[in-house]
């Protein structure tokens, strides 16, 4: 097999962050030893959730087995997740911000007479992405113009 170098867009900080957690979540729990310290746990997962990395290349890269790397993907996830605010906290937090974004996702659109504003060099598609800003009212989706789910027809 061959291998090769690579790098994730990830700040040292996040790395140590869940390294740490997983690190006191092994301790808790009075866990033996693992084929991988929590450093490496740490960065197998950041390499599945930022770069979409495969379990096969994971399992291959740091060798191991692919359910390890899978159970080690599934156990950084779940460690993440507790660390999250619940949906009520979250949306408090948002009502205090000026401009919140949501959901980075691309919508297609197809309806729009000057396309060059909604075009996405990086996905070659006309899109636009649902924003959102909190109001007294509650979240709404904005800009209006440029905000496809605003759109019925």
């Amino acid at each position: 097999m061959l291998s090769y170098p690579s790098t994730i867009s990830l700040s040292n900080r996040t790395l140590n962050h869940l390294a740490e957690r997983i690190r006191v979540h092994r301790q808790q729990r009075k866990s033996r030893w693992r084929r991988l310290a929590p450093g490496r746990r740490a960065l197998l997962a950041l390499a599945h959730l930022r770069n979409g990395d495969t379990y096969t290349r994971l399992a291959a890269g740091f060798e191991i087995g692919v359910s390890t790397a899978w159970r080690y993907v599934q156990e950084a996830i779940a460690l993440l997740s507790t660390a999250a605010d619940d949906l009520d906290t979250a949306m408090q937090r948002i009502r205090q911000l000026a401009y919140a974004i949501l959901d980075g996702t691309l919508v297609p659109i197809d309806r729009v007479a000057d396309q060059k504003p909604y075009y996405s060099g990086n996905t070659s598609v006309t899109a636009s992405t649902c924003r959102s800003s909190p109001t007294r009212s509650g979240v709404s989706c904005g800009p209006r113009a440029r905000c496809p789910a605003r759109r019925t027809t």
